[in-house]
């Protein structure tokens, strides 16, 4: 299975929420999360009670579509989290908000993690004075955030931070925006991510 190419709209709507996909825009009155109920096709209302299987599937779903995972990758970071002390469902979202996609969109240099994935990709971004260009990189406390300082990298971020970006979670603080720079304060938490979801279903479902 490749990377979704379809209409993303669909994705929020499956999953009854908005997973801001396309950034800033999901918050117009367009949206179709707001404007229509139900899940897309043409026999959403015949659908019965979802068994307990299908909620925890659903849970997975929306934490694989929040942060463009494929299943393969989505395993891999279980199998890392059941390994750490601790519970494994915050362990898991907090690998999971470690990502440097997740951080360049929470610090308001892209609107959207596809968004920061191309920026990353590029070579656009510097992670203690050098260029990353790995999404999945898990940064750590104390690590510098930094989009390159020349106006082909700036650009874009500049225009993103231009009123005043979006509210930066505690774990994260934005230092500068000429060039944009950020800064990790501690590790994120369960309580930290910007989506509402129940990690222990999800670790139910996975460690069947």
């Amino acid at each position: 299975m490749g990377r979704h190419i379809g209409p993303v709209c669909r994705l929020c709507r499956r999953e009854g929420t908005k997973l801001f996909l396309k950034g800033t825009r999901c918050d117009s009155p367009k949206c179709p999360v707001d404007r229509r109920d139900g899940v897309p096709g043409m026999h959403q209302y015949r659908r019965g009670k979802a068994s307990e299987y299908a909620i925890r599937l659903r849970e997975k779903q929306k934490v694989k579509r929040y942060y463009g995972l494929f299943e393969r990758q989505f395993r891999k970071y279980y199998e890392e989290a059941s390994r750490r002390a601790g519970n494994t469902g915050d362990a898991l979202m907090s690998l999971l908000e470690r990502r440097l996609d997740n951080v360049v969109t929470r610090l308001g240099f892209a609107l959207s993690r596809p968004q920061a994935r191309q920026l990353i990709t590029h070579g656009h971004i510097l992670v203690n004075g050098r260029k990353v260009d790995i999404p999945s990189y898990l940064v750590r406390p104390g690590d510098q955030i930094q989009v390159k300082n020349r106006e082909h990298s700036r650009r874009l971020p500049q225009e993103n931070l231009a009123d005043g970006g979006p509210p930066v979670p505690d774990w994260l603080d934005r230092t500068s925006t000429e060039p944009p720079e950020g800064r990790v304060s501690r590790l994120p938490t369960a309580q930290d991510v910007g989506l509402p979801v129940t990690p222990q279903l999800i670790i139910e479902l996975l460690s069947r």
